[in-house]
């Protein structure tokens, strides 16, 4: 089975939001359906996503799941499935469809995932065409984690994510046999639209743990000129502590919550480090908050020092 650098990246963060994903889903809906699609090589994503699947069959049992799988050219994808399939509970239906990700639209109404949960993996060489992430937002019930040759924040907020976090992970410098970019270079565009905050604090954490573990680092779409942030161990927080203090000073006094947000929506930053980064400008008197001591609460005001 072909692999390489950025495939077993793909596979381990599309693991760790599935599993995230689906209990949620299944606690606020009886039906739920998870939609993989690719072009070329899948490096055992599919098999990867069942896992998760068949790992929650305690919050599956009584629900309905449609897993749909869009193989276009895995002629053994079948083969490999089938014994995952066999462990699967009877609430559990999986659809191979002919066809590659375009398919994606007739493939979501076809498996009925029409106001119900639906998270949606796709990983495509170029640019996400509009009707795909119109697809994967199903409605107000969609997620989406995608890979993509270019940036997407743009097109997943016109879809109707409200919000979405964007990397661009770069290999490590002893990379090789990567199809998507050479030892030391991008990787594509990693992206996620959700309508959660949890989702989107979790996949930010899934990122950084995972990227730790295969030595990537991370740079922001939105700002190619700047050197990309290593993610393993404690992160430099000065580039942080500097994005959030102009925002506040452009935008005016702000609540922590909404300074976490916008660090995962706007950096490539976890959400714990914005405390780490406020509390910084706190002592250093770039800011003041409203209470004297403690930690910093969601609902705590911060403020520029003129």
């Amino acid at each position: 089975m072909p692999t390489n650098r950025t495939t077993d990246f793909l596979r381990e963060l599309l693991v760790r939001q599935v599993a995230t994903w689906l209990p949620a889903a299944l606690h606020r809906s009886r039906r739920a359906t998870v939609a993989l699609a690719w072009a070329g090589a899948d490096g055992g994503l599919a098999e990867a996503a069942l896992r998760v699947v068949a790992d929650h069959a305690a919050q599956v049992r009584g629900r309905q799941v449609t897993v749909l799988v869009l193989a276009d050219g895995a002629a053994d994808l079948p083969a490999r499935l089938g014994p995952i399939e066999a462990e699967l509970p009877a609430e559990v239906t999986v659809h191979l469809l002919p066809g590659g990700p375009d398919r994606l639209p007739v493939a979501v109404k076809a498996g009925g995932a029409a106001g119900s949960p639906l998270f949606c993996f796709l990983d495509l060489p170029g640019e996400v065409p509009p009707h795909l992430l119109d697809a994967a937002a199903n409605g107000r019930a969609g997620e989406v984690l995608l890979h993509a040759g270019s940036a997407t924040r743009a097109a997943l907020v016109a879809a109707g994510f409200p919000l979405v976090a964007e990397v661009v992970p770069v290999l490590p410098a002893d990379a090789t046999g990567d199809a998507v970019g050479a030892a030391g270079s991008a990787a594509g565009v990693v992206a996620f639209g959700s309508r959660s905050d949890r989702s989107l604090e979790a996949v930010r954490d899934a990122l950084w743990t995972v990227g730790a573990e295969l030595g990537m680092r991370y740079r922001d779409p939105a700002d190619p000129a700047a050197p990309p942030v290593d993610v393993a161990g404690e992160p430099a927080l000065e580039p942080l502590a500097r994005h959030l203090l102009a925002e506040l000073r452009r935008g005016g006094p702000r609540p922590v919550t909404e300074l976490r947000r916008h660090t995962l929506t706007a950096t490539v930053y976890r959400a714990a480090d914005a405390n780490r980064a406020l509390s910084d400008l706190v002592d250093a008197g770039d800011v003041r908050r409203e209470r004297d001591t403690g930690r910093l609460a969601g609902d705590e005001l911060i403020t520029p020092m003129r």
